[in-house]
């Protein structure tokens, strides 16, 4: 069946790079400028028939409506908005720090928002930030919903994801490897001599990517590696509760990998609450190297990752987008570093 003159002008108007307009909209559905702006914000003056063709352009192009109200907007917002999991953990702090000086020094402000690990609650702030139009969005990870991928790529807007790799970027992207984090770790684990190590990890996919990248490479050693898996965000208590089923399932245990320092500081409570030398009796590693890691007794070995850095480049990459200048490296790998310290 041969598509009709609004389905063929519908795909032209989708392959456009561009931010979508209301004179896309306009354009496709017969209607004014004019209609098209009654029909979203005060449907009830449009008549029905107007009212579903332009709402079936609207769906169809992914249009979405500027919150700013595009006659009264003379000048960019200088408005950078961070989507968060979390604002509670410790692990994204050096990251947002880094990113709001960065930005502040170019003249922008950073606006932040927490969306949990529900990809429909990310879809929903989502919605209301590309609506006021920011100069800029920062993403914690990679893994949205087919609407908020949808919603981002139809916005125009320059986007950075973070804290995540893949080679199929939204836009840009300043991450590491969850997956070889798991694999190196275990390497690690392995080169030390423990050979019954288990996973505490959370249950957001960034988490879960880590155990299959060490399962594999254990896959490769002959070893077997079961996980206790824990909500996410991972706090202290769930750190200390994790190791006692760990000890009661997994008895022989000699190492934990724990998926935050946040986990791992329970882990080495309830150890010492009950009697255990670390790491004499076990082996303990955590991630993100917080401040405190160095601190502790004794202190903790982890995966250090550069979030100063990142937050740094993920300014560059969105002052430089808003400012029309071309990026040549869509995706910066900044890597990981095992910091050894006495836990193992």
């Amino acid at each position: 069946m041969r598509a009709s003159a609004m389905q063929r002008s519908i795909g032209t108007v989708i392959k456009k790079t561009q931010a979508l307009t209301v004179h896309d909209v306009a354009r496709l559905a017969g209607v004014s400028t004019m209609t098209v702006s009654r029909a979203i914000n005060t449907p009830d003056k449009v008549s029905p028939l107007t009212l579903q063709k332009v709402k079936q352009v609207v769906a169809q192009i992914g249009y979405v409506p500027n919150a700013m109200a595009s006659g009264l907007r003379l000048s960019r917002a200088k408005l950078v908005a961070a989507v968060l999991p979390t604002l509670t953990g410790p692990v994204f702090q050096e990251t947002v720090r880094s990113l709001a000086s960065a930005l502040d020094q170019a003249g922008y402000q950073l606006m932040i928002g927490q969306t949990g690990y529900e990809t429909s609650r990310e879809d929903a702030l989502l919605d209301a930030v590309i609506r006021r139009r920011p100069d800029g969005i920062v993403l914690v990870g990679i893994l949205h919903s087919v609407e908020g991928r949808r919603q981002l790529l139809s916005s125009g807007i320059p986007v950075v994801e973070t804290w995540d790799l893949t080679p199929t970027p939204i836009d840009m992207l300043v991450g590491f490897s969850h997956e070889r984090i798991g694999e190196s770790v275990c390497r690690f684990l392995a080169g030390k001599g423990y050979r019954r190590p288990v996973l505490l990890t959370a249950s957001d996919p960034r988490a879960q990517r880590r155990l299959e990248g060490f399962r594999r490479a254990a896959g490769t050693l002959g070893l077997e590696v079961p996980a206790v898996v824990v909500d996410a965000p991972t706090t202290l208590a769930s750190g200390r509760s994790a190791i006692a089923e760990t000890l009661a399932l997994y008895p022989q245990t000699d190492a934990v990998f724990c998926s935050s320092d946040m986990l791992a500081l329970g882990v080495l409570i309830e150890l010492n609450a009950r009697g255990l030398v670390v790491p004499r009796d076990m082996g303990v590693v955590g991630l993100g190297d917080i401040e405190f890691a160095r601190s502790l007794d004794p202190p903790l070995t982890t995966v250090k990752i550069d979030g100063v850095r990142m937050g740094e480049l993920a300014a560059q990459l969105i002052v430089s987008r808003s400012q029309g200048v071309r990026i040549d490296q869509h995706i910066v790998d900044i890597g990981f570093e095992i910091v050894e310290r006495d836990s193992t």
